[in-house]
């Protein structure tokens, strides 16, 4: 039977996943292994082999893919480690990357930095001014041409930006979404001059309106391009050589997959990869347990994740913001803060604690991993309050130092707040889960949500520790902690979960009501790029779907909201179903009776998203029936847990996961250890072992 593989490197752990498709999944966790991820990579398909008792190579040759996400792409670009790169655009438009309209100013900013205009600067400028150049050409709103490209000068301007050493080039022209004539020319004229040269078109990569976005996504995905494809080439050659048969896959912000060969011409829908895999994997187990509304949850070692799955789909935007600047990439809406387990807790300038966004990572790790790390994290916190094992993490392979994480909180917390090290661990304790519940709050409420109405799926390897408190803050009452085989890497489920997407776009500003036939004719243009591009994969789809959808706004607003459009033929009372569809979800966002329809509504841009779906649909499997809900046979153990300043420390029974059946009831507080993660039940609440062996955790006499 093949095996699918989902891989999820994070910037402290890389987890694996794999399954058969007849019942057979296993999980494995390695530290990420930065600069050099790939080796992190290889590090957990060894450790999968081990537990099925092959040589990889077998592993390898009996897999049908790999679904690998990668935090290359968004590490390059947050960090600016990025290649010098070229950018080409119309006579008179440089400076538009440079001027960034308002939003420079305001995109990506903190509400605390928002209040300090005087402090906002817009130093934040993509490239340097010298790669920025300007070519003679014209073509208007229609696309005609009403200036010819000046070819000669345009071969002088590449020449210039080759010699001063760009290892890509960004080419975006005025209209080039209606007639990328004059870019695809350029790029014919740029392989003339530097025939290795990578070059990007936002005809391309961003065939959408506004200027300044189309601009930022296309040099950006020259920026991230030549790194990208220089990792998966690698990566690939190294799993050819261990016999991998099928390909390799990456993982896109879209939640769907795109096969290495073709990421680095995509590089920009990559960027996002490693965010959407728990997304992903929450809808595909909400399908199994009959969640249709779900708080996705990932709380790794470096960052919080939370998104959404409403009525059964992943929640999708199709834009996001990376340092400041706004990008065309359409994305599973997932919200971040770096409050992870080795987010590093500190004081700030009036000695207030704070905890992130920085991390330890990997390397050098909380002080507990004894690896020179000294600043103190909330794995530090959590070993102190004895949420987390003295014997460590990964079942015991990643030893802890219980005294280094002590000397750590009383240095930088402890003592200059007056504290002891256990008040100073529980407020560490009590903060993160605080600013979790807030940015929770940020992703449901201000979403037009309830989230009372919500299941909360919590995971990664500090999840679990936290998610019931987090869940309380926002008044969920039922939580579910995936673990069955798959526990903290439940992303890397997730992964192998996705089918291959890819997303074809036009921008076509036009008022309603128009002739349908404008539509379709559109739509079927891009249904037909859709299929081609699947087509380009290689990939033995078991069925491909099309989804319709368009991007409405009120006329003289900025403000769009995407909306499905019903399959076939577009006619007029398709039109009518989708602005009263807009308007909806409009009010939803924004309030009741916000939308003004006198206004006028404009179809912005059309997209169609095409389907390749795997011939793989893992499932976890079944666990078996406890005699009884008593679970004392599980129980390992008991140790000194503080989970409530208040309470302070309380002996707590301690659970052996893997000595858990279906049925089983534990009553809080208790602490389950599983060989990756640790969960916590705390006091008021029963967690019950389910038939797919995930701990639900619910207010105590809840029975749902």
């Amino acid at each position: 039977m093949p095996y699918a593989i989902g891989i999820d490197v994070g910037g402290t752990f890389t987890d694996a996943v794999l399954d058969d498709d007849a019942g057979t999944v296993l999980a494995a966790k390695s530290p990420s292994t930065p600069p050099d991820y790939s080796q992190g990579v290889l590090e957990v398909l060894d450790l999968l082999a081990q537990q099925l008792g092959q040589p990889v190579a077998t592993m390898l040759a009996d897999t049908h893919h790999i679904a690998h996400g990668t935090t290359s792409s968004l590490n390059a670009l947050v960090m600016g480690d990025v290649p010098p790169v070229g950018f080409l655009t119309t006579q008179g438009h440089r400076d538009s990357i440079f001027i960034m309209n308002v939003e420079g100013r305001y995109l990506g900013r903190s509400p605390h930095e928002l209040q300090h205009v005087l402090g906002q600067r817009k130093s934040h400028a993509l490239l340097p001014k010298r790669h920025a150049l300007e070519v003679t050409e014209r073509i208007d709103r229609d696309g005609r041409i009403v200036v010819a490209l000046d070819e000669e000068q345009a071969r002088r301007a590449i020449q210039d930006l080759v010699d001063m050493g760009v290892q890509a080039l960004a080419i975006s022209l005025l209209w080039a979404f209606v007639n990328p004539v004059h870019e695809q020319r350029l790029r014919e004229i740029a392989h003339e001059v530097a025939p290795d040269l990578m070059v990007k078109l936002s005809s391309e990569v961003s065939p959408r309106i506004r200027e300044f976005a189309r601009n930022a996504t296309t040099i950006m995905s020259a920026q991230i391009a030549p790194g990208l494809r220089d990792y998966l080439t690698d990566l690939e050659a190294e799993l050819r050589a261990r016999s991998l048969s099928g390909p390799l896959l990456v993982m896109q912000s879209n939640g769907g997959a795109v096969t290495a060969a073709d990421a680095p011409a995509r590089a920009i829908t990559t960027v996002g990869s490693v965010l959407s895999g728990g997304v992903v994997g929450a809808a595909a187990l909400g399908r199994e347990l009959g969640h249709r509304n779900i708080i996705s949850t990932d709380v790794g070692g470096t960052t919080f994740l939370a998104g959404l799955v409403v009525d059964g789909e992943p929640v999708r935007e199709t834009s996001t913001i990376i340092n400041h600047h706004p990008v065309n990439v359409p994305t599973l809406r997932v919200d971040a803060i770096g409050s992870g387990g080795g987010a590093i807790a500190w004081l700030d300038r009036g000695q207030n604690l704070r905890v992130g966004p920085s991390s330890a990572q990997a390397v050098p790790g909380p002080a507990c991993y004894d690896q020179g790390g000294e600043a103190p994290t909330n794995t530090d916190a959590n070993l102190v309050l004895g949420i987390l094992s003295p014997r460590g993490l990964l079942g015991g392979r990643k030893p802890l130092s219980l005294e280094r994480a002590r000397e750590a909180i009383a240095t930088h917390v402890a003592e200059p707040l007056g504290l002891t090290v256990e008040q100073a661990a529980i407020a560490i304790h009590t903060v993160q889960n605080a600013q979790t519940g807030d940015l929770l709050r940020k992703t449901v409420v201000e979403a037009g949500h309830d989230p009372r109405a919500f299941v909360l799926y919590a995971f990664g390897g500090a999840g679990p520790a936290h998610c019931a408190r987090y869940a309380a803050e926002i008044g969920v009452s039922e939580v579910v902690v995936p673990l069955g085989p798959v526990a903290s890497g439940f992303s890397a489920y997730g992964l192998a979960s996705s089918d291959i997407v890819l997303t074809a776009e036009r921008s076509a500003p036009t008022p309603i009501p128009f002739d349908p036939a404008v539509a379709e004719s559109i739509l079927a243009d891009l249904e037909a790029r859709a299929r081609a591009d699947l087509d380009h994969q290689g990939v033995r789809f078991a069925d491909i779907r099309l989804e319709r959808e368009l991007d409405l706004r009120y006329t003289m607003q900025l403000a769009e909201v995407t909306v499905p459009l019903a399959p076939g033929t577009v006619t007029s009372r398709h039109l009518d179903d989708v602005v009263t569809a807009f308007e909806t979800r409009y009010e939803a966002m924004y309030g009741k009776g916000s939308g003004f329809r006198e206004a006028g509504v404009q179809a912005i841009t059309f997209r169609v998203r095409g389907v390749g779906m795997l011939p793989f649909d893992p499932k976890l499997p079944q666990l078996a029936p406890a005699d009884g809900p008593d679970p004392s046979g599980a129980q390992s153990g008991v140790r000194p847990v503080c989970l409530d300043a208040a309470v302070g420390f309380a002996e707590t029974p301690i659970y052996d996961y893997t000595a858990l059946r279906s049925g089983h009831v534990l009553t809080g507080p208790a602490i389950v250890e599983v060989p990756t993660t640790t969960v916590v039940v705390p006091p008021g609440s029963t967690g019950t072992v389910d038939g797919l062996g995930n701990l639900v955790i619910r207010p105590e006499g809840s029975t749902s």
